[in-house]
């Protein structure tokens, strides 16, 4: 090759070679995960009680008819959370925690306010803290004390009841 045919030859060999990179440039798309939601709901809590409340029990695993640190069920969570955040007595069992409530409508909530489920049939069987932007902190019965989205099918299908103490 004649060394003008050379250079023509880099040139190309080197002008592809930068196309080709920037054709491969991976760009990133920032999204938002259930946890990081989770996380931000916890973080723009009003009361900074409930958000220590909610840190010193996130895990403890569930248990029918629990009520420590050994394991707690949802009535329990929120029985302990209502009485020792806002200083009001709850009854113990879900059913009759829904029975005393104002009923709100899900667009209304704030926080502490409560929202029930029922997951087995026509009567209240779970219930669950609501937090703001659609989370709400509960005991589930496989993942212990968690936050979760409210607006996940599985809870909007079984949602019953929402509403507030006062």
């Amino acid at each position: 090759m004649k060394a003008k045919q050379l250079y023509k030859y880099w040139i190309v060999i080197i002008f592809t070679f930068i196309l080709s990179s920037c054709g491969t440039r991976k760009y990133t798309v920032r999204t938002e995960t259930k946890a990081s939601k989770a996380a931000d709901a916890m973080a723009n809590l009003k009361s900074k009680q409930l958000y220590k409340f909610i840190t010193d029990w996130t895990g403890v695993k569930y248990r029918f008819g629990g009520l420590d640190k050994n394991g707690i069920d949802c009535s329990g969570f929120a029985f302990l959370l209502e009485k020792e955040i806002y200083g009001v007595t709850l009854p113990r069992i879900s059913r009759d925690q829904a029975k005393a409530v104002n009923k709100k409508s899900i667009d209304n909530l704030k926080e502490g306010d409560l929202v029930f489920f029922s997951f087995g049939g026509n009567d209240v069987d779970h219930v669950g803290v609501y937090l703001n932007n659609g989370f709400f902190v509960h005991a589930s019965t496989n993942r212990g004390v968690i936050v979760d989205d409210l607006n996940l099918p599985a809870y909007q299908k079984v949602l019953v009841k929402s509403g507030s103490v006062n």
